[in-house]
Order: structure tokens, then sequence, then C-alpha cells
């Protein structure tokens, strides 16, 4: 029987789960699992980038030793983020996309290229993080002076596995530099900042072998994690989603991008997808809570800290998207400043985290249908997020659609499908 491996890597985790098809239905078996996480070197926040690779080979000899027919494998992970090289040097440090470098040239991009303009050419949202920031931010410093390649950290991963370098459509869209119309690099935008054209090559499709690691293939999946995880969802007909980990994305497909002023106004994002468009929006997420609980109650389960938000009632509520949430050093503080009445409990905190969580999905909700012109009636929800009942009845009730929440690794399913798709595995 034929297997595909999927290595799904999120900012706080990572994990290796081995696919196969039986009777039309995947069977998954997660062999292994490992801790991710910012670090700070020199007042900065970055990536343990080989730490990660560590993880990657570590995880596929065990995925090896329990099966030893794997046929393929695939990366996804978080977009934004890359690694510049020097030829066949990694340039360190490897730069993590909640690190403050960026705010210095925001305004100075933007008088190369205003903000609406980038939009009309890529319909992606403004964040601070984007990659054009980011690589503006290494023109200014010098390091793209002896910088060769960039490589987002999915593609940088599988790189350092099959020695070849790839750049997958669909993580290339959240750089910011993509043409929206054409799925490849903007020259104007390359142009207009001055960035060396060197870095930037044409864009492959998921689904493309790449090469071979220790007689596997290995294949591009939706290298983006978001990418993948919509490809995971057994969803019925075109319905909006919500990808709930670290960060909530809220979006649905469509045919086109939608690079309209209301889109860019309320900040919406158009990211690739497998064959259409994914219209969506980055919202706080499970960082809220995660980071709560961090300061508050490290120890206790997350069964106990929902059961104590739900007692509590607690009723102000924050705008999960305020910058003050962002990256704070505590994020207790951050809550207290924007609140009128402290919270006196930590259930008082979650609640109010959880609460906010459910409006933002609201808002999001009612410019979705504002924006696309349609109702919907059933919003997905996958990911970590969709194992807290808790949140997913306040998010029923704020949004008035029926919630159907499915607690499953979509993005590594998606990851695994992408793989059979495109390698034409037996189905047994």
């Amino acid at each position: 029987m034929k297997r595909v491996l999927a290595i799904d890597i999120g900012a706080s985790s990572g994990r290796h789960i081995v696919g196969w098809l039986e009777n039309g239905k995947w069977q998954t078996d997660e062999v292994y699992r490992f801790p991710n996480g910012v670090t700070e070197s020199d007042g900065h926040l970055v990536w343990d980038i080989d730490a990660l690779f560590d993880h990657v080979k570590k995880g596929i000899a065990i995925a090896q030793e329990n099966y030893p027919q794997i046929e393929s494998l695939s990366i996804d992970t978080w977009g934004v983020d890359y690694v510049l090289l020097n030829g066949e040097e990694t340039i360190y440090p490897v730069y993590a996309y909640r690190d403050h470098r960026t705010e210095a040239v925001i305004e100075v991009v933007h008088e190369k290229m205003p903000f609406s303009t980038l939009y009309r050419h890529t319909g992606i949202q403004f964040q601070p993080f984007n990659t054009i920031y980011q690589l503006f931010a290494d023109r200014e410093t010098g390091r793209l002076k002896t910088a060769t390649d960039f490589l987002m950290i999915p593609e940088y991963l599988l790189y350092r596995l099959c020695g070849v370098k790839s750049h997958e459509y669909t993580n290339a869209t959240t750089t910011g530099m993509v043409n929206a119309e054409i799925g490849e690099y903007d020259p104007e935008i390359l142009s207009a900042l001055n960035l060396p054209k060197r870095l930037f090559h044409p864009l492959q499709k998921p689904g493309t072998q790449i090469g071979m690691y220790e007689g596997i293939k290995v294949l591009l999946c939706a290298t983006h994690d978001t990418g993948s995880a919509v490809e995971g969802i057994p969803m019925e007909g075109n319905e909006p989603y919500i990808s709930s980990g670290t960060w909530s994305l809220l979006g649905v497909k469509t045919e086109k991008p939608l690079t309209d002023g209301a889109s860019e106004r309320a900040n919406w994002s158009n990211e690739g997808g497998v064959g259409y468009n994914r219209y969506q929006k980055n919202i706080m997420g499970m960082w809220l809570p995660n980071r709560l609980r961090a300061e508050l109650c490290p120890e206790k389960p997350w069964s106990e800290i929902t059961a104590e938000a739900e007692a509590s009632t607690f009723k102000e509520t924050v705008d999960a998207n305020a910058a003050a949430f962002f990256a704070p050093e505590s994020m207790q503080a951050a809550f207290d400043a924007a609140l009128c009445t402290k919270p006196q409990t930590a259930g008082d905190y979650f609640r109010c985290a959880y609460r906010s969580l459910a409006l933002s999905y609201k808002q999001a909700m009612e410019e979705l249908e504002r924006n696309t012109g349609r109702t919907y009636d059933k919003l997905y929800i996958v990911g970590g997020g969709a194992k807290n009942a808790f949140l997913n009845r306040l998010t029923e009730q704020a949004t008035g659609k029926q919630v159907i929440a499915l607690p499953i690794e979509a993005t590594a399913l998606g990851n695994l499908n992408i793989q059979m798709e495109a390698d034409n595995l037996s189905v047994t």
C-alpha cells in the first residue's frame, strides 16, 4: 500500500503525518510532533531554521522506520517569512514576521508605490509583516547585496532536503508582490522598489515534483498552510471557512481576485489557491488565548480554561485585531490597557478574548457577504481552534451562521490530497 508524508509546520508546533487511502477514505498516523517558536537574538525575533530542519529530517526518519513504502513528501508552513541565500550558504538571521524591523520602511515603500496601487496589482491586504516590507528592509540594511536567492520557509526546507530551489505559487502570493491577474511576480513592483530581479523566478504550481530525498519523491503541495487547509476541508458546495490556529483565516473561494475599493478599505486579501482564488482576511486568532495562557496559567488544561471562561460574566470586549495585541511583552497588560474594567480572574480574560474573536468573525462575515454580493448559510471551522466548543458556540451566535466545526488536521489532509492527486498514487 502506497503512502505519502505531510510535514505541516505552524508557528508553535510541527507534525509529520503519514497518510494512505482505504476505500476512498484517508487513514492517517501522526508519527512525530515537535515544538516551534520564535527566539530573540540581538533585539530581533527570529526563527531557529537549523533546528526546524533537524526536526524535519528526524520526523522523516521515524516515518520511514514505521512505513518503508513512503512514496512522496511535502512541507507546508505559515506564509510571509523567507530565507536568503548566497549561493548554497544560508544568510542569517532568519527573521520572524512578528519582529518590528519593517516599521521604519513601510512609509518609504508606500512613497515609491502607494498602497492603493499595490492593492490593485496584488489584491493583498496590508499587514506590516508582509514579505514586501521585509525584503525592502533587507535592501535598506544591505542584506540583499550578497543574496543570490530568497526562498519561502517551506521551499527552503525542501531545498535542504533535495537540493532544488523552488518557488511555489500559493505561498508566493502571501509576499504582496505577485500580480493577481498574471500569477507571477509583478515587474512594476520589483522595479519601483529596486529589488534585485535575480531573486524572483517563475512560480510553480502545487503538485510539481522538484526532486528526491532518500528514495522519496519531493513534491510541492500548497506550501502556504492555509492553501493546503482549504484543500483539506470536506466542504459541501462553496461556503466560507475559518482556518483557526495562531491566526484565524476567514475566507471563501472565488473564481477571480477582488481588488476593488471596498475590498481594499476592508483590508481583504486575495491569495492563491489550487485552481481558484482565496478571498480571505487575517484575524488575530488563537494567539490571544495562547499568550494569555502562557502568562496566567501555563499548566492549566484548556478544558478548565474554557469552563472558567463560560462561567465568567465579564461583559467587555476588545478589538481582536488591534496592533497592541500583535506582539506585546505582556498580553495581560495589553488587555488591561484596552479595557475600561480590569478583569478580576483568568476566566474573565479568556471570556473577553473568545467573545472578541467571535465579534471579529461577525464583522468579517458581514464584510465578506457585502463584498462578494452573496449570502452564506454555513461557516466551516478547521484547525486547532475548531476544538473549542465554547468559541464555536459564540461564533455561531455572533454570525448567525451554522458553524460546522471539524477538529481535523485539515492542513495536513490538504497536503496529502495534493500529493496523492499529483502523483497518481494508487487507491486501495
